[in-house]
């Protein structure tokens, strides 16, 4: 929305139109999100993420968000927040911040009149914001402030923060990490160990007394010879099982065969390696309680890197057929595709 001036009140065909005589698709992908494609699949809910990319990771001369002192981080930060609000101050019949227990009753109360055909007009999309990042804050304490302002999921590291080791550049977590996560739990709020280095994740995992999750992130044995720490190894994917997590799955070419380009290209990647990620979870926590989606769409990618079913986030819905055929019931699929995240957030959003 910022760095892009995505309009998605529209549809994805819509962004995708205005950007085909500019430099965006190149570099970011034809657009996988618009609100009538939210409706079409029915999603009620969505993670709005707030990132913003340190300075040194820059590449290319697009122009970008970026930041490289705390205040400069913090400023970007609250940018992405002002976003979704005005997105929500703009639109409020199309997208609605949740950001407590109440508010989420009531939104899931409208969106099932409308299953059932007793709410006539389509319900907004809900928004619960997650930062992606934590050098937007710029000292623990300030965890508080962001909580007011209606955050209420924090992942620490996108790469490397002042807080821990992160995507590419690992590390433990830090003095003010461990700061970090005191806080957050003492607000309630949600941690997300998706991006974090194999060791802060393990830490955290240990320490944090609160709800952990991982919002996008695959199984890394499932790709074999990914160059990074971006996914879960086992053992951590057993350990947030442990702890009543869940693990959003990405249906990122690249992160269910890396070597996806030189094996065939999109035509080859079919929502069956997307299953085989969710599939390998439920036989590690020995049943569906602790997966879902996770799609991190137009989170610097397209339509030009997902599976060949799906054309925009409206074709979600295809994975169902697949979750059958492998002999998952009804009650199974619905927690895969929304139970899940929806027992996170009834456990965790604050009461009032």
């Amino acid at each position: 929305m910022i760095n892009l001036g995505r309009d998605y009140a529209g549809s994805a065909f819509a962004i995708r139109e205005a950007e085909k005589n500019t430099p965006i698709p190149a570099y970011n992908g034809n657009s996988l999100l618009g609100w009538p494609e939210y409706q079409e699949a029915n999603i009620a809910i969505v993670f709005g993420t707030l990132f913003c990319l340190p300075h040194r990771l820059v590449e290319g001369t697009y122009d970008i968000q970026c930041y490289q002192t705390p205040q400069e981080a913090h400023d970007c930060y609250r940018q992405n927040l002002d976003a979704y609000l005005r997105l929500a101050d703009q639109h409020p019949e199309k997208f609605r911040l949740l950001h407590s227990k109440p508010e989420l009753n009531e939104h899931l109360s409208q969106w099932q009149s409308h299953q059932e055909q007793t709410w006539e007009v389509n319900p907004p999309v809900g928004i619960v914001v997650l930062m992606e990042g934590a050098d937007g804050i710029r000292e623990p304490a300030e965890v508080e402030q962001w909580f007011a302002w209606g955050v209420r999921i924090i992942g620490p590291a996108w790469a490397a923060t002042r807080y821990c080791g992160g995507t590419h550049e690992p590390g433990p977590l830090t003095k003010a990490g461990y700061a970090l996560l005191d806080h957050m739990a003492e607000l309630g709020m949600v941690l997300d160990i998706s991006h974090m280095d194999h060791l802060s994740a393990r830490q955290s995992l240990d320490h944090y007394a609160g709800q952990v999750i991982a919002s996008h992130s695959n199984a890394e044995a499932l790709i074999p010879g990914i160059p990074s720490n971006r996914h879960l190894k086992d053992e951590t994917i057993r350990q947030l099982v442990e702890r009543d997590g869940v693990m959003g799955i990405v249906p990122l070419n690249g992160f269910l065969d890396w070597e996806w380009r030189n094996h065939g290209g999109r035509e080859t990647i079919s929502l069956e390696k997307y299953i085989d990620q969710i599939d390998y979870i439920c036989q590690i926590a020995g049943d569906t309680s602790h997966v879902g989606i996770g799609t991190d769409f137009d989170g610097g990618y397209g339509v030009e890197s997902v599976p060949y079913e799906v054309e925009t986030i409206a074709d979600l819905p295809k994975m169902i057929p697949h979750l059958e055929k492998r002999g998952y019931n009804q009650e199974d699929i619905e927690r895969i595709l929304n139970g899940n995240w929806l027992r996170i957030l009834d456990n965790n959003l604050p009461t009032s």
